[in-house]
């Protein structure tokens, strides 16, 4: 009763739906699986959005433990004010809690007819995509265990976003 699931229908949406709750006063993060790449910051400081579905884009947290370009280090992303607007990956959301959680499921994780699918070709993450050492298997149980630990940030809520469109639809029909 006291905590809500919501899909939304992009990504903007999620955005706004978030800031929404983070000027009323909330703890608000917006987290994805690993699926675009990560850049470095530029030389002048700023982040490369790399985050991109259709129209909108924003970038990842940073990877290292120093502020750059007025983003906050990846150990207080989910903390300092600054982290808002940035895209969090498991990495940097596991052990964090806050308010409002908003999650953009990628396309490693697809819905298809009846059952959950880890489309590995779609995966970012380095420690994932090596075929020698991930099993299919094992890659499966890893992407679903991202997406677990992502659902799971919100304390009073979260919205859900699907990259795919058959997955959507079934995140529509369940919630």
């Amino acid at each position: 009763d006291h905590f809500s699931v919501e899909t939304v229908e992009s990504a903007q949406e999620l955005e706004r739906r978030l800031e929404e709750k983070r000027d009323a006063g909330f703890g608000a993060r917006m987290t994805a699986g690993y699926c675009w790449p990560w850049s470095d910051p530029r030389s002048d400081g700023s982040l490369v959005d790399d985050v991109t579905i259709g129209s909108w884009s924003r970038p990842w947290n940073l990877k290292g433990d120093r502020s750059v370009g007025g983003a906050p280090p990846a150990a207080l992303w989910a903390s300092d004010p600054a982290g808002f607007g940035q895209v969090g990956c498991v990495y940097t959301a596991q052990g964090f809690e806050y308010d409002w959680n908003g999650v953009i499921i990628g396309p490693d994780l697809v819905w298809r007819t009846d059952r959950w699918v880890a489309v590995r070709p779609a995966n970012r993450d380095p420690d994932f995509r090596n075929t020698q050492q991930v099993s299919d298997e094992e890659f499966e149980r890893l992407v679903l265990n991202v997406y677990k630990v992502l659902l799971t940030r919100g304390m009073l809520g979260t919205l859900i976003v699907s990259v795919d469109p058959e997955t959507q639809h079934m995140l529509e029909t369940l919630i």
